[in-house]
């Protein structure tokens, strides 16, 4: 996890900062891929940045976390380096798991983050056994779950509702429902579109939270985890928000109004939205924001140029990390 801040001002800024920073990156991946240096699959975060970062900044060095392919925020909202994970991108032999992994699969043993997992639903089944680690350990660690809308239809999902809840594993499901599928809507898709009721057969409260606004997502995700922690059990939390991009590079997203996407990006954008709350609230000033996206944007410059200059994974590498 980073580094607590010392003051309130700081940690106000902090969010604020590491919001910034995945915007830039992801938008930094965007280019890299267009120009043919990253492969495969590219899922960017753009849009979602709030909901990461908020339940990070709440989040303790004895949890762990697991979450999709939409992962590289993730990573930077953990405090991993972004030369490592664009490196990884970029598949690169300095990448987080030597070039190997890409943007699907992203992995930090160090910061307890379990991936990064292309399989659909995958984040909602493997979570509630981290948790069963952190209870069988007996320490007070808790299993943030994100995963997006879709998956949460998968029937391992409520298999996994039911053991956790059977079990009281201190599993937080976040289901980061951005509004649409791969390319279908919310709303044409789940017969029930509010997705913090899907634990109550199960007796699994949920709550519904504003995903574009930081401070909601960190307050939620703080009671959230004292839920867990005090051996209540599971707790679902949907968070509301909205990505700006494709599914994937490949998606044009015409299954949306260019109306509809600019109205989010003009009243609810999470980054300028809580830019705006700082300075009213005089923590600080139009000149600082900028300060602090020139300074952003030196770190992402410094990441991509890491990693392109980087070698890429010899040719022994296709032989290390298998076990079967």
């Amino acid at each position: 996890m980073p580094d607590a801040p010392k003051s309130n001002s700081e940690s106000q800024k902090k969010l604020y900062a590491d919001m910034l920073l995945i915007r830039r990156f992801e938008e930094r991946a965007g280019q890299l891929y267009g120009m043919g240096l990253i492969g495969g699959f590219c899922h960017l975060y753009i849009g979602q940045e709030a909901v990461v970062v908020g339940l990070m900044s709440v989040a303790t060095p004895d949890d762990q976390q697991i979450t999709a392919y939409r992962d590289h925020g993730h990573m930077l909202a953990q405090g991993v380096d972004p030369k490592a994970v664009m490196a990884e991108l970029t598949g690169r032999s300095t990448g987080l798991s030597r070039g190997k992994g890409g943007s699907m699969h992203m992995f930090s043993a160090e910061k307890k983050f379990y991936g990064g997992h292309r399989t659909v639903g995958a984040p909602g089944a493997i979570g509630p056994r981290l948790a069963l680690a952190h209870q069988d350990r007996g320490h007070n660690g808790v299993c943030p779950a994100l995963f997006c809308g879709r998956p949460g239809h998968q029937g391992q999902v409520y298999e996994s509702f039911n053991m956790a809840e059977l079990w009281k594993l201190p599993v937080v499901y976040v289901i980061e429902n951005n509004q649409y599928a791969m390319g279908t809507s919310v709303e044409r898709s789940s017969a029930v579109s509010d997705f913090s009721k899907r634990g109550a057969s199960f007796a699994i409260p949920g709550i519904q939270v504003d995903g574009m606004d930081v401070e909601a997502v960190a307050k939620a995700g703080a009671e959230a985890m004292a839920y867990c922690r005090a051996g209540k059990g599971p707790i679902i939390l949907e968070m509301k928000t909205y990505r700006y991009r494709g599914h994937s590079m490949s998606d044009p997203a015409k299954y949306r109004t260019k109306e509809e996407l600019t109205e989010v990006r003009e009243t609810r954008d999470p980054i300028e939205n809580f830019g705006k709350k700082l300075i009213e609230r005089g923590v600080v000033s139009q000149e600082d924001l900028k300060a602090i996206d020139t300074q952003v944007k030196a770190i992402v410059i410094a990441s991509a140029e890491f990693a392109t200059e980087s070698p890429e994974p010899g040719v022994a590498e296709l032989y290390t990390d298998v076990y079967a």
